[in-house]
């Protein structure tokens, strides 16, 4: 009772703000209205792998994008919540570069909603790492934000510590897919120490945004090889070529 007072007391002094206009919302870590209907959810047909929208209507859960369909991926499924557009892209660049942490939460619980029924009692939630370089210069992982969003909403496991970047990797950004697949090959690992944490395991690996989706794919065969059993995604947000 008392928690409760304290909270209804702090809400008049700092009245909830969206999180995309920071206008007064009426509950934590909301969106307003003409945010929400401003924010491109991705609703309907998608990829099962990589959650690209897809034209018509879902015939098969397991449909798949020509992408897809032409490079198999190393994960079993994959699930992003937002298209990187718009308010969908704002809200990432405002994580990622703008310590605006306090998206990671809601967000989180958004990303746990689409992956539910993908999740088992042995699954471990693993953030894609940083190179402890970008690390130090912002301050934090908002992969690994997002993966303790998650792992709280759905009562799972999750560990910051299991996958690493020893090196960096140049900017990916205005490079060919090719190039991409080439600068990430190897480029992530499992810890030496953290073999037991993920052997046998089924993993959901958690990223901010997905573009050609070659740092994904470089972390999971990286889990792959320490022996995980099996290996879903969930982003954020999704590159679209029409967007």
């Amino acid at each position: 009772m008392k928690m409760l007072r304290f909270q209804t007391a702090m809400r008049m002094i700092y009245p909830a703000q969206c999180l995309g206009c920071g206008g007064i919302v009426h509950s934590e870590f909301g969106l307003c209205g003409p945010c929400w209907s401003q924010t491109p959810f991705i609703h309907g047909a998608a990829c099962a792998q990589c959650s690209a929208p897809l034209l018509g209507p879902q015939i098969d859960q397991s449909d798949l994008c020509d992408g897809c369909h032409e490079a198999a991926r190393p994960w079993s499924q994959g699930r992003a919540v937002l298209r990187y557009s718009g308010n969908g892209r704002k809200l990432v660049l405002g994580l990622k570069h703008a310590d605006r942490t306090d998206i990671a939460p809601t967000v989180g619980r958004w990303m746990a909603r689409k992956v539910r029924d993908l999740v088992h009692p042995d699954t471990i939630v693993l953030p894609i790492p940083l190179h402890w370089g970008r690390t130090f210069r912002r301050k934090y992982n908002q992969s690994a934000l997002l993966a303790a969003a998650i792992a709280k909403t759905l009562k799972l496991r999750t560990y910051s510590d299991v996958l690493v970047r020893p090196q960096a990797t140049r900017p990916l950004e205005h490079v060919s897919k090719d190039e991409r697949y080439a600068r990430l090959n190897k480029a992530i690992r499992v810890h030496s120490g953290a073999i037991d944490k993920i052997y046998g395991k089924s993993v959901l690996l958690v990223d901010d945004v997905m573009t050609s989706g070659a740092t994904l794919d470089a972390a999971a065969r990286a889990c792959l090889e320490a022996g995980a059993k099996e290996i879903d995604i969930v982003v954020l947000a999704r590159a679209v070529k029409d967007d």
